[in-house]
């Protein structure tokens, strides 16, 4: 039994179908655990157990693990939230459960940074470093999947690409960093969960194939789209208040702000590139198949 939490998010949705195709043949039975069922799959509602409710829930958690010998971790960044209560918090009551019942394997989405002399002031970074700590003490077997930036922060900007040809961010325009697609991180998530040889705890780096700056991103878009693109670099100032200004709680708005920081300062790039820690899709690929039609819809 492998269970799903955020089926539906960036890269719960690609596990999900993943686990669907390969699960049957392996003999695994998949569970997952949604805030609103109707926003599966049709397909996917008659071919899994659904526990409806939120992973933050104790209650919603304990039913959900009964049984479970493998568990995919996701733990939604709650902006309402302090970055500790967002994460660790959050997250509480399911470590509490899976030592609980027993469960073997943890497969959890987490960042780049361990290890590097800015991963205690990263923001949310840190506190998601934090909570893979807090998994790996509850005596399952861990892996945390090393994310830098996804390629779909950018369908954000997707309209501001469309009406101006600008995209922004805060790290400098010429900072070389890995950038991954969801998918490949699902791809990996998969393949640890329907292969649970491994034991202990450790990290899983998932760097896409080629370090990119905000400048090849303009170039790369600009040829994908035919007409030009450029990146405009934003103050830490500037994206604070803005962030502020949408409600968001200032202890989380800070964690950004630090991740941001500590992303420009070379946060990302702890991680030696090789075979095994690359993952397969361009941002070419994924720029046409995916922001391409989101601009020019």
């Amino acid at each position: 039994m492998i269970v799903i939490t955020a089926p539906t998010g960036n890269i719960g949705r690609h596990l999900l179908t993943r686990l669907l195709e390969s699960a049957p043949a392996a003999g695994e039975e998949l569970r997952v655990i949604v805030r609103d069922p109707s926003r599966l799959p049709t397909a996917a509602r008659e071919r899994v157990e659904v526990i409806a409710g939120s992973h933050g829930d104790a209650e919603v958690v304990d039913r959900a693990f009964d049984g479970a010998d493998a568990v995919f971790w996701l733990a939604p960044p709650d902006a309402s939230l302090t970055p500790y209560d967002a994460y660790s918090g959050f997250s509480g009551p399911a470590v509490k459960a899976l030592a609980a019942h027993g469960v073997g394997h943890v497969v959890g989405v987490s960042a780049l940074g361990r290890g590097t002399p800015l991963a205690d002031r990263a923001g949310l970074v840190t506190a998601s470093l934090a909570l893979d700590d807090l998994i790996a003490g509850s005596g399952v077997a861990y892996r945390a999947l090393a994310n830098p930036s996804f390629f779909e922060n950018l369908l954000e900007e997707s309209e501001s690409i469309r009406e101006r040809g600008v995209f922004t961010d805060t790290v400098g325009a010429d900072r070389k960093a890995p950038l991954v697609a969801t998918a490949d991180i699902a791809a990996v998530a998969a393949d640890l969960l329907l292969n649970r040889s491994w034991t202990g705890t450790g990290s899983v780096p998932v760097l896409g194939p080629q370090d990119l700056s905000p400048n090849d991103l303009a170039r790369i878009m600009t040829g994908q789209f035919g007409r030009p693109v450029r990146y405009e670099r934003q103050r830490l100032d500037e994206l604070h208040t803005a962030l502020v200004g949408f409600g968001l709680d200032q202890a989380f708005v800070q964690g950004i702000v630090d991740m941001k920081r500590a992303k420009d300062q070379g946060l990302d790039a702890g991680v030696a590139r090789t075979p095994a820690t690359s993952s397969p899709t361009g941002f070419e690929q994924w720029c046409a198949q995916t922001l391409k039609p989101a601009v020019l819809s």
